[in-house]
């Protein structure tokens, strides 16, 4: 299941909190009895997986074990299983015949290839912006930088009012996460970069946007190797 769109709740605020992730005449406390059905099962699992995955916890190529999964997550392998075959179908978890279910292999060319249809995919998005479309800013960055990206680039779907070009870049968003959490330890100025971008967006006309575009990836493309390298040696 991807992702959904990003919304203001979402957003970790520049000072430190979090907005909640309920309504403010919704929020109550929890009475600790939780409803349990097939459905509900599967779907808890289904994200305690996949937000273990794309936190970096995992390294490429680990192995992933239905059966300790289903201990840490006290449910049956089967929803695991069932999870992982879902996890696979959107391409964040590789399954091998008789080797069960891992975690994919990142490569330079992989990773490159990457960010260069996210570049790709974000120009297609700024084409498809309508002339008198209203600029919808960019109030709050998240506080983890490696969730920035994300946020950004939600305003391009956003904009563009498509869809399928937002189930594409949430897809793109899962795929690329735990290169972001690399590019905090590779890269400097994260902030200073995602703020241009933030205001660029704001005021900027679509060419300098679509440079913008080229110059956020041409950075990363030219430091795969050193990307590549911390996605398999993370702490």
């Amino acid at each position: 299941m991807a992702q959904r769109a990003i919304r203001a709740d979402d957003r970790l605020f520049l000072g430190g909190e979090r907005a909640p992730d309920c309504a403010p005449d919704q929020c109550r406390p929890s009475s600790g009895i939780v409803p349990v059905n097939a459905g509900a099962t599967a779907d808890r699992v289904y994200e305690a997986i996949k937000r273990q995955l794309l936190s970096g916890q995992v390294l490429p190529g680990e192995r992933l074990d239905p059966a300790r999964f289903a201990d840490d997550l006290h449910a049956s392998k089967t929803p695991v299983r069932d999870a992982l075959h879902r996890l696979s179908g959107e391409r964040l978890v590789d399954t091998r015949p008789g080797e069960g279910f891992h975690l994919p292999m990142v490569t330079e060319p992989s990773l490159r290839d990457l960010y260069v249809w996210n570049a790709s995919l974000l120009r297609l998005l700024v084409g498809a912006w309508p002339r008198d479309v209203e600029r919808q800013t960019v109030t709050h960055l998240p506080v983890d930088l490696g969730r920035t990206p994300e946020t950004l680039f939600g305003v391009f779907a956003a904009r563009a009012g498509h869809g399928e070009f937002m189930r594409q870049l949430e897809a793109t968003n899962d795929r690329l996460a735990t290169a972001r959490i690399a590019e905090v330890q590779v890269l400097t100025g994260l902030e200073t970069e995602a703020r241009s971008f933030a205001e660029a967006l704001d005021r900027a006309p679509r060419a300098a946007i679509l440079h913008a575009i080229a110059t956020y990836h041409r950075r990363r493309v030219r430091v795969i190797a050193d990307l590549v390298h911390t996605m398999y040696h993370r702490n």
